[in-house]
């Protein structure tokens, strides 16, 4: 190895002493129109009879599909692995190439795919680990920016070399790996997008995969799994005089009556701003006005076994949101009211 120039400046260090740095919009302007170029020039250039065989290999392995990579290509081709894992259709994960020369390439077995992402084609470490993995009955793939050939050992090394092309990086020296690693993101995520869309992945398939965090709780939540429901509601009778109704109306925090007949079937809903709005027109008078009398007969419902996310799309649709949904059977019988405030405590 040559020697590594030392910094002696004080600019360069965190924290430095220097004058403050700024970076102006118009700044980012010009980097921001280079990398869209560089893009472009990916996408003009990409060769889809490639990048078609690289999804007909995956979708073909017969084992685990393994991502690895050095480097920044390294974190990339972490993300795809679990990226293609989240799928359930195939085991696949990240081979570190340094740990697998240690080891870890006891995880491989014959049949299994190994892809390798390389901006140059030409890291050591991926040079040395192919011949290991091949010797273990692996296919391999490359993904490069370096076209095949003489510049490229590592696609001579592979069954598939598929050509990212790279027209330049968005760094002032050309060298940080700032757009071949976009490049090398949107082309297996769209792959891998691509595999989705042919093995007719189901959102129920997807959920089994997702069972925290945002994308679980959108695919999984129902509505019977966040609803109030039996002591909980806040329920009337429509002969009952709204005045006798208050504390009902304010010590359920739902904001609103549930205006059911004997047999719990739904007549209407009764809300806070009802009272205000009849208060307002009616004054004194209120006190003689049933529920039944200002109520609104025609409320927008929901069943229990809708998904809670439906729930809040219908709560936010014209022409005007509202903050809960009475919940109801198909006989129109409440066993349940659902809030946005329930919504957006339980995550969604």
């Amino acid at each position: 190895m040559g020697s590594l120039p030392v910094l002696s400046s004080p600019e360069c260090a965190p924290g430095g002493q220097g004058p403050r740095v700024k970076v102006a919009a118009s700044d980012l302007a010009p980097l921001f129109d280079a990398q869209r170029r560089h893009l472009d020039h990916f996408f003009d250039r990409l060769d889809l009879t490639q990048a078609a065989a690289f999804a007909q290999a995956l979708l073909d392995a017969p084992g685990a599909v393994f991502f690895t990579g050095v480097g920044k290509s390294g974190i990339v081709a972490l993300k795809l692995a679990q990226t293609l894992a989240s799928l359930g259709f195939a085991r696949a994960g990240f081979l570190s190439p340094v740990d697998a020369l240690h080891g870890d390439i006891g995880s491989v077995f014959p049949g299994d795919v190994l892809v390798l992402l390389s901006k140059s084609g030409a890291s050591d470490e991926l040079l040395a680990l192919a011949p290991c993995a091949r010797a273990k009955g692996a296919q391999l793939i490359s993904l490069t920016s370096a076209a095949s050939g003489a510049d490229c050992p590592l696609a001579a090394a592979c069954d598939l070399n598929v050509h990212l092309p790279l027209q330049g990086e968005v760094c002032p020296f050309g060298l940080a790996p700032v757009t071949s690693t976009a490049i090398q993101m949107v082309f297996g995520d769209t792959v891998v997008a691509a595999i989705m869309e042919a093995r007719r992945l189901t959102r129920d398939q997807y959920a089994s995969n997702h069972p925290a965090g945002k994308i679980g709780k959108t695919l999984i939540f129902m509505v019977k799994d966040v609803m109030k429901k039996q002591n909980e509601l806040p329920l009337c009778k429509e002969g009952d005089m709204i005045m006798d109704q208050l504390t009902e109306l304010t010590s359920k925090g739902c904001g609103c009556l549930l205006v059911v007949d004997d047999e719990y079937h739904l007549i209407g809903t009764f809300t806070d701003g009802d009272l205000r709005r009849t208060l307002k027109a009616s004054g004194p008078a209120i006190f003689n006005l049933t529920v039944g009398e200002m109520c609104n007969r025609n409320p927008r419902t929901i069943t229990a076994d809708a998904m809670a996310v439906e729930a809040m799309e219908k709560m936010e649709s014209p022409p005007s949101p509202v903050q809960f949904l009475p919940v109801v059977d198909h006989k129109n019988i409440v066993s349940g009211i659902i809030t946005l405030h329930g919504l957006v405590s339980a995550g969604l």
